[in-house]
């Protein structure tokens, strides 16, 4: 049996049929800060169709990168005063601690940015040897206008995609830059910032261009399913795909998969705003096991907005469900199954779930697929 699953290039639910063995890359943290629900969502998500891929006998390598090179890590390394790999290490043995209590499945690797500077100077020269880059004003850049499909991915219009890349750090007014949407792969190095040298001269690389070599390097040229929070839809999922495809040849995701953004107080959950809700702060009052079916309650596609109620609610789901185990009547894992095949349906797993508990069926191999051990 297939799973069906929507796929932000193409627009639609379409079957999600990998081989024996799944290539999957998340775009993880940048490791500035604790992990917030928005971060917790997305990877929890990413865990349960690992779970359901494995139940169907698929060996999953799923990588998950670690963005320890990034502006935003940089500037809160400075405000700290602290070394930014310092602060990095700090905030990602916090961020699997989180992962770890909410029961997300190890992954096959979660390598650092910082480790893959050999492969992405080698990345960047085949771009630039294949003609889809060019030096300017001592950068690298990739030229869009080499790459038709730029665009295939977001299927946002060029006014649209200038707009986003304004609001998230494209530099799109940048005189040195042939096309505002072009988009660095490699840069000088602020004086407080590390540097490697290349042929270019001494620098560090693109955002971008971190995931592209990450992935080649880890899973190889063409990824079955390559995720993320929908913000990083564009620019950095768009220019990834022009990239690799550049650099490669080959097609380089069979399948996008995006989340929902989680809002609070009327808003995305934003480190800007200040409205976020931390993992390790909700691990002081509630069972991990709630956390996780407060986020799973809501459909991965479907933005939602915590309150105070979402909590309570998981609470109380979670010992109704606990009360079902002994019960002579196993039940509700086959529905979960086929909720889970269709476009992760997560709400109407819980659903059935509910309905197995109130007929006192035990849920207990139900819920363990959900990723919710219940004894």
């Amino acid at each position: 049996m297939a799973m069906n699953l929507y796929d932000t290039a193409r627009q639609s639910i379409v079957p999600f049929e990998p081989g024996p063995t799944v290539l999957m890359y998340t775009c993880g943290i940048t490791p500035y800060d604790a992990t917030h629900l928005g971060h917790a969502a997305t990877f929890v998500s990413y865990d349960v169709l690992q779970r359901r891929l494995i139940d169907l006998g698929h060996t999953v390598k799923c990588v998950r990168n670690v963005t320890d090179v990034d502006d935003p890590l940089f500037a809160k390394a400075r405000q700290l005063g602290v070394h930014y790999l310092d602060l990095a290490a700090g905030e990602e043995a916090r961020f699997e601690r989180d992962m770890v209590a909410l029961n997300a499945l190890p992954v096959f690797s979660t390598p650092r940015a910082s480790s893959a500077i050999p492969d992405i100077r080698g990345f960047i020269g085949m771009v630039l040897d294949r003609g889809f880059a060019y030096q300017a004003g001592g950068s690298v850049y990739f030229d869009v206008s080499k790459f038709p499909e730029f665009g295939s991915v977001s299927h946002y219009t060029e006014e649209q995609m200038i707009e986003f890349a304004r609001e998230r750090g494209g530099d799109v007014d940048n005189p040195a830059k042939r096309h505002p949407l072009d988009f660095v792969l490699w840069q000088p190095s602020a004086d407080d910032e590390p540097a490697w040298e290349t042929m270019w001269g001494p620098g560090r690389p693109g955002w971008h261009i971190e995931c592209s070599a990450l992935a080649l390097r880890e899973l190889g040229t063409t990824i079955d399913l390559h995720g993320g929070g929908s913000d990083l839809i564009f620019p950095h999922h768009e220019c990834e795909r022009a990239q690799s495809e550049a650099a490669t040849g080959a097609p380089f995701v069979r399948h996008w998969m995006h989340t929902a953004m989680i809002f609070k107080d009327g808003h995305k959950m934003s480190k800007s705003l200040g409205n976020l809700v931390f993992v390790d702060k909700l691990r002081e009052t509630w069972d991990p096991r709630a956390i996780r079916l407060a986020i799973i309650e809501h459909h991965y596609r479907v933005p939602w907005e915590w309150d105070d109620d979402v909590m309570p609610r998981a609470a109380a789901r979670l010992k109704a469900w606990q009360q079902t185990l002994g019960s002579t009547r196993p039940g509700s894992l086959d529905e979960v199954r086929a909720c889970l095949d269709d476009d992760l349906d997560t709400p109407g797993a819980l659903a059935a779930i509910d309905a197995g508990a109130a007929r006192g069926d035990d849920v207990g191999r139900a819920a363990a697929l959900l990723g919710v051990e219940l004894g």
